[in-house]
């Protein structure tokens, strides 16, 4: 996994006064951790924004300040309600023997066989899983093989889920995350392909 840095100053305006920094293109913020004594600082808003884009909330950053190297999540990232543009974010510093939670995109790979002769459409639940696991095994999606649902009624549920040892699902075991189904013109086909039969 690509390493992701950005840098940081610190910050002594706070409160009302941050609009300041906004306008001299700088983004205020905090990192903060169990072993991390809340600091405030501001990012410049160009790689604070690219940062966040190829981190997203499941990669870690490793934030330069003051010569220390501090490993984060983003947390919270405050935008603007009409133009959408970075008005706060908070970090939250790992620590690499402590369990983190975060919220990981599911992806749905391969095919389903029932649905790819057309005898069958596929339902899709849940599009993320909430994991609870140790910083150093955060990834950026969670792959869910369809391929093994071959009969109407077949599916995959959150229990189903292949992880690392010691990565931890928190979302409800029989929580759905694809199924086979059969609509009402499929079920007419093939009831008529078995009566001919």
């Amino acid at each position: 996994m690509a390493t992701i840095t950005l840098e940081a100053q610190a910050r002594t305006v706070l409160g009302k006064k941050v609009s300041a920094l906004r306008n001299q293109g700088l983004v205020p913020g905090t990192i903060y951790g169990p072993k991390q004594a809340a600091l405030s600082v501001s990012f410049p808003y160009r790689s604070l924004e690219l940062a966040l884009r190829d981190a997203g909330s499941t990669n870690l950053i490793d934030i330069q300040y003051e010569g220390q190297t501090i490993p984060v999540v983003a947390r919270s990232v405050q935008r603007h309600i009409i133009k959408g543009n970075i008005m706060h974010v908070d970090f939250f510093a790992v620590d690499f023997n402590s369990k983190i939670r975060v919220e990981v995109p599911l992806n749905i790979v391969n095919e389903s066989p029932i649905v790819a002769a057309r005898r069958a459409m596929l339902m899709t639940g849940a599009n993320s899983v909430r994991l609870e696991l140790l910083p150093g095994q955060l990834m950026n999606k969670v792959d869910v093989d369809v391929s093994v649902i071959k009969s109407v009624g077949d599916a995959i549920y959150m229990k189903d889920l292949k992880l690392a040892e010691g990565v931890v699902v928190l979302n409800e075991p029989m929580e759905m995350i694809a199924r086979a189904v059969q609509t009402g013109a499929m079920r007419a086909a093939a009831a008529a392909a078995a009566a001919e039969e």
